[in-house]
């Protein structure tokens, strides 16, 4: 299993060639480009996933904003999955989100609800993808992204211009 920048699994890859490095590195700044663009709105839609991954040098002080101590809130806040990460087992909606939509650990989310859904892996792979193959439809990559969200409607109406522009550097790289 390979992982980029520490924190993004790329799942049946033992390692990352030089050239998809640059390659994952322009689809990080892609997804990264979204996020001074638009502040959370806090629809608490994201709030509703199954698959919030907890890192443990998290557990400290996600534990504390939630007011417990560290080992209840692993006992009782957290899947250890079979790869070893951590998931957090009140979801649908997470237990973290308030009767009005809003976090109640903010400024101590995990870092997954910090990045999402701009830095996702699902999210980044799929606009590898997108750069990789210029036959690739972004558009189909992330059909799984709900329009409806104020975020991701705003990221499915910019993303396909964003990819093109982007597509002529990896090209250019390739013809060298």
């Amino acid at each position: 299993m390979a992982v980029y920048r520490g924190k993004y699994i790329l799942d049946g890859l033992g390692t990352i060639s030089p050239e998809m490095e640059k390659n994952l590195d322009i689809a990080y700044e892609i997804c990264m480009s979204y996020r001074p663009q638009f502040p959370c709105e806090m629809c608490g839609k994201c709030c509703h996933q199954p698959n919030i991954v907890i890192k443990p040098e998290e557990f400290e002080r996600i534990a504390s904003a939630a007011g417990v101590d560290i080992a209840q809130f692993i006992d009782g806040y957290l899947i250890r999955m079979p790869d070893g990460r951590f998931l957090l087992s009140k979801t649908s909606p997470c237990v973290f989100l308030g009767k009005d939509n809003k976090c109640t650990i903010w400024k101590d989310r995990p870092q997954i609800c910090d990045d999402f859904p701009y830095a996702v892996s699902m999210f980044m792979s799929r606009v590898y993808l997108a750069l990789v193959n210029p036959d690739a439809d972004i558009l189909d990559l992330i059909s799984y992204m709900d329009g409806s969200w104020p975020c991701t409607r705003i990221i499915r109406s910019t993303i396909r211009e964003k990819i093109e522009e982007r597509r002529k550097d990896v090209a250019a790289r390739c013809l060298c």
